[in-house]
């Protein structure tokens, strides 16, 4: 397939490729030094992702969704984390590298590609999926990652287990009052109540919204200037590969078993076909695990998915 700079996918990629650039180009030019690394990334963990998230479920009819296809890219996405899971052991480092082999980066990547390829109709069926992307996704991730951070602090301070009872209790806890989980519920209570946002308050979370994904992925840039990437480069071409080939085949091949054919699987397909999204960097900085190997994976799989991504396309087609 003959790309030009028209090309959805290019068209689509190439700005994420620009921003992770400008990123890694200010790292190298010490305009953010690493001290204020911490900060930016507080600033997109605890503010803009707030706003994204709180703003996505509050304005969103949940009502009105077609949920099959989405129900079917959870249940394959779901497989496919607790797979990679248990492959790579029960801790909070392979959960968050799970995480990265089924989150997808479906607003910065995925909107711009679906509206080019498929029109406001694949639109349609790709804000679906967004609309519920991180409740489900995000929220299964921190409960996984909290019970095995609570097990894993158990066991190095070396006293008796606690009862699993109470360790379920207290990650469900702090998943709820976790920063992403959070907003996303407060913004879903507020959806059915039917009142909507007004403008004075819905303009405000959608710039800081829209904001999310630019600034993410400059953060992104900037600390590849600081990660050696040579030592992960394998590790990130693996999770790549599972992220840009083997999730979208599962999802093509459950679609196909089920009947699910046309636009919505195509849509769906697509979305499994994206690179690893920035909500699994910023996790990986939050709870300290694979920050390395998971910044080098974002990068290398949005340029991986150039190629995989057309060719899950063509083949759609």
């Amino acid at each position: 397939m003959t790309l030009s700079l028209d090309h959805p996918v290019l068209s689509s990629l190439l700005p994420v490729v620009v921003l992770i650039g400008i990123g890694f180009l200010a790292g190298r030019m010490k305009l953010i030094r690493g001290e204020g690394v911490r900060d930016l990334s507080n600033l997109v963990f605890l503010v803009l992702v707030q706003a994204l998230l709180f703003r996505t479920m509050a304005t969103a009819h949940l009502e009105q969704l077609d949920l099959r296809s989405v129900a079917l890219y959870y249940i394959v996405a779901g497989a496919l984390f607790f797979a990679l899971l248990f492959i790579q052991g029960l801790n909070s480092r392979s959960a968050v590298l799970a995480l990265a082999g089924i989150f997808s980066n479906t607003l910065m990547i995925g909107v711009p590609l679906v509206q080019l390829a498929y029109g406001q109709a694949g639109l349609v069926h790709l804000f679906t999926l967004i609309s519920m992307h991180a409740l489900v996704l995000l929220t299964i991730a921190t409960i996984v990652i909290e019970l095995l951070v609570a097990r894993e602090g158990a066991a190095a301070e070396g006293g008796p287990p606690r009862h699993i009872v109470a360790t379920v209790a207290q990650a469900v806890k702090n998943a709820i009052l976790h920063p992403v989980p959070l907003p996303i519920i407060a913004g879903f209570l507020y959806s059915l109540t039917g009142i909507g946002l007004h403008p004075v308050v819905e303009r405000p979370l959608k710039l800081l919204g829209d904001a999310f994904g630019p600034v993410a992925l400059v953060l992104v840039g900037v600390t590849l200037a600081q990660t050696a990437i040579g030592p992960h480069l394998r590790g990130a071409l693996v999770i790549s590969a599972i992220k840009t080939v083997l999730h979208p085949l599962l999802m093509a091949l459950a679609g196909w078993a089920l009947g699910i054919t046309g636009l919505p699987l195509a849509v769906m397909v697509v979305a499994a076909a994206l690179p690893v999204g920035a909500n699994v960097f910023l996790f990986s900085q939050r709870y300290h695990k694979a920050e390395d190997l998971v910044t080098a994976s974002v990068a290398v799989s949005t340029a991986v998915a150039i190629a995989t991504v057309s060719v899950v396309m063509g083949l759609l087609r």
